[in-house]
């Protein structure tokens, strides 16, 4: 008897299918450079004024259950955040608080698939979390980003492809953006944002923004908040504390309902319930990422650093990668991720998941593969470590790409 469900099978993570092989060479005394996971902490520790008001909301004994939707004064200081950064006014009841960005996501997915319903995912995508709709049996309307056009969209493209789905029958539930971009780096023009609104609401669509590395921002971009031009279209914004505010185990995001619509008072109302199955958040790292949000000058004078850092790393690795005859790059300009091209035809390896595991065991650097993204043909790296440790990885890149050239 086949006791797991047939869905189960989409439940997957690219980023660390790896992990045995690196377990195991570990044991025999190899050192791994890893540059598959977008963990800033491991390389940017967690600020001291983000430390210091978790101790103290441990001390001050905050270790119980709290409100599922989160604790008010978190929701309070997300709100005011909004405001100050985006002039956009939001009450508590439109915030609840999850176990990052990913649990966010699983409610969101719960709450809206039906087996053979289908949503919008641009393309590469974050795989981990938002292919995770098939898992409910979510059927993908995948648009790609324009690699050649600095990872541009064809907007118009996206309208036909929806229209087509409708008009033969299929029910299309949400359109997904993630900008800043995980894996690309790309950064969304205001235009582009403000079609993407316009085909969402023509096509009665929920829109779904991830803005998690929306103060990651640097090399000339700009960045827009869906909360600035999605007012008539039901929209719901995830961000949290991992990236911005260098948390990653604080394991604390956030999910923004603000429309006034019915379709938004539906996902606000459902967004209670579920939250009430898992019971809470972490609480006191709920307290901490209060105070975190709310420290303001220190919060910027840490993120300027942190962001300072990112553009040089990037761009040495861009550098670099472009100087290669195997790869090319285009260089990002938000988060931290390169998503470079294999040259294929030079390089002696079925696809680019064999050749992350031929460099893993030969070389002893982790990469991703980037058919887990919806790239095949690319690879992802993160530009967190040190220039000296990104430039000996890529060396050993490129020697690799030497020892396996047709």
């Amino acid at each position: 008897m086949e006791i797991l469900s047939k869905l189960s099978r989409y439940a997957e993570n690219a980023i660390e299918e790896e992990n045995p092989t690196v377990e195991r060479l570990t044991k025999e005394g190899k050192e791994i450079s890893k540059l598959n996971i977008g963990d800033p902490a491991r390389f940017f520790p967690t600020p001291k004024y983000m430390i210091d008001a978790y101790i103290k909301a441990l001390k001050d004994g905050r270790t119980s259950y709290v409100e599922p939707e989160g604790i008010p004064e978190l929701r309070d200081a997300v709100a005011a955040r909004y405001k100050r950064m985006y002039h956009k006014e939001i009450d508590r009841q439109s915030i609840f608080i999850t176990h990052g960005v990913s649990e966010s996501l699983i409610f969101l997915n719960s709450m809206f698939i039906d087996p053979g319903d289908m949503a919008v995912l641009f393309k590469p995508y974050y795989s981990v979390c938002y292919t995770g709709f098939r898992v409910f049996g979510g059927d993908p309307i995948l648009q790609g980003y324009q690699e050649d056009r600095n990872w541009d969209l064809d907007t118009d493209e996206l309208d036909r492809k929806i229209k087509e789905n409708v008009k033969a029958g299929r029910m299309v539930k949400y359109i997904s953006i993630t900008n800043p971009s995980n894996p690309t780096g790309m950064v969304l023009e205001r235009k582009t944002l403000e079609r993407i609104v316009d085909i969402a609401n023509n096509n009665r669509l929920v829109l779904i923004s991830d803005e998690i590395y929306d103060e990651v921002i640097y090399n000339g971009a700009k960045f827009t908040s869906i909360s600035e031009i999605a007012r008539d279209v039901p929209h719901i914004i995830f961000n949290g504390a991992s990236k911005d505010l260098d948390a990653t185990g604080f394991r604390i995001g956030f999910a923004i309902v603000p429309g006034e619509d019915k379709v938004s008072d539906q996902i606000r109302k459902k967004m209670v319930d579920y939250c009430s199955m898992r019971l809470c958040v972490n609480t006191p790292a709920q307290y901490a990422v209060a105070d975190g949000i709310n420290n303001i000058k220190e919060h910027a004078r840490e993120i300027n650093v942190f962001v300072k850092a990112i553009e040089e790393r990037a761009n040495f690795a861009s550098k670099l990668i472009n100087e290669s005859e195997y790869m090319h790059v285009v260089p990002p300009r938000g988060a931290y991720y390169l998503l470079p091209k294999l040259d294929m035809n030079r390089l002696d390896v079925k696809n680019d998941g064999e050749f992350v595991h031929k460099l893993l065991e030969e070389e002893q650097v982790l990469l991703t593969r980037g058919s887990g993204f919806g790239a095949r043909g690319h690879v992802r790296l993160v530009a967190l470590p040190p220039k000296d440790v990104l430039g000996h990885a890529i060396a050993k890149i490129n020697k690799f790409c030497e020892n396996h050239s047709k």
